[in-house]
């Protein structure tokens, strides 16, 4: 659906300075139908990467093609037309501020004069989508945060388009709202096969939503792959940051202790589960038969999108050989075990 070679962005310097290099060198390739994550932190280059796939940034060098047409070769209007194909929502939702509801989603529908028998039909249909009933005829002073962004969303979804680029799209929201725009996302993503792509600097919204992953750091792509991949074995040292920020994992030191004279060691350990697998009573049985005492430190059990998933921190007490056969046990019980401390 979208391939991207060799892009680069370099804005122009002042008097004979380079300019700043934004994007250097990326290539992507975003997959018909999936919901696409890019992830880095402010200044990284990943609002840069989104708005050139409709060419709002056009791009110093390289290739950008949505559905096999190459955008950055067509003129004027070859390029408004395939726009149309790409909705945006954005970070502070960009509404009219003296339009209603309803206006505000018809507006991209009588920008090309669409009959107004059909504005009417879509709107609707779209205000029931993103469940907006109760306010059409209000304006956006009169909204939530998460009412305006579904008055974007349904704005965006106006034109029928086959891509919907998210621009930050939860980062002005409060966690119960962000998880509600995330399900609406989803939902429309499984109902019309729309695909999306987002940039956030929060892993929970790339761990809640996405297929697959792309990590930014200083205009390059780092990392990219399933979610599942990225998430639980991660490669760069900004993706390791990413994980760490979101576990909220900090010093570990101070959780290992020696006991002295009794041959008894403490090991840190980080336990990843992954499928049905999860749900079962894998940890408690190894560790019981090996007499091994073990204190949970921090955990999770969720899913990445449809995909059951656990993470425990564990302490675990024994003696250094029973410590070493219990790692070895929970690996072929198929569990991933990573020793932090």
């Amino acid at each position: 659906m979208i391939e991207i070679r060799q892009l680069s962005k370099r804005y122009p310097g002042k008097g004979k300075t380079e300019g700043l290099l934004a994007l250097d060198r990326i290539d992507l390739h975003i997959e018909a139908g999936e919901i696409y994550g890019i992830i880095g932190h402010s200044g990284a280059g990943k609002s840069t990467l989104l708005r050139t796939m409709n060419l709002l940034e056009r791009p110093t060098e390289g290739s950008i093609q949505v559905a096999g047409i190459e955008l950055t070769q067509l003129n004027k209007k070859e390029l408004q037309q395939q726009r149309s194909k790409i909705g945006m929502i954005f970070q502070h939702f960009n509404l009219l501020s003296s339009a209603t509801v309803y206006d505000n989603i018809a507006f991209p529908l009588q920008l090309v004069n669409t009959p107004k028998h059909k504005v009417d039909a879509k709107v609707n249909e779209l205000i029931r989508l993103v469940g907006l009933e109760a306010h059409r005829d209000k304006y956006p002073a009169q909204l939530s945060g998460g009412q305006k962004q579904r008055v974007g969303i349904a704005r965006a979804l106006a034109n029928d388009p086959k891509v919907l680029l998210c621009d930050e799209a939860t980062s002005a929201l409060d966690p119960q709202t962000t998880q509600s725009i995330l399900s609406l996302l989803l939902q429309i993503n499984k109902q019309f096969g729309i695909t999306i792509v987002l940039i956030t600097h929060e892993m929970h919204v790339i761990q809640t939503i996405c297929d697959r992953v792309a990590v930014i750091h200083g205009g390059r792509i780092v990392e990219q792959g399933k979610v599942v991949d990225v998430f639980l074995k991660p490669s760069h040292a900004v993706t390791q940051e990413f994980i760490m920020e979101e576990n909220h994992l900090g010093d570990l030191s101070s959780w290992v202790s020696f006991k002295n004279g009794q041959g008894v060691h403490s090991r840190i350990m980080k336990i990843h589960y992954l499928g049905e697998v999860t749900y079962e009573p894998i940890l408690h049985r190894v560790l019981s038969a090996a007499g091994i005492e073990f204190a949970i430190l921090q955990g999770t059990i969720s899913r990445m999108k449809d995909v059951p998933y656990g993470q425990l921190i564990i302490r675990m007490d024994g003696k250094e050989e029973a410590l070493r056969h219990a790692a070895v046990a929970l690996a072929e019980q198929g569990l991933e075990v990573e020793v932090l401390a």
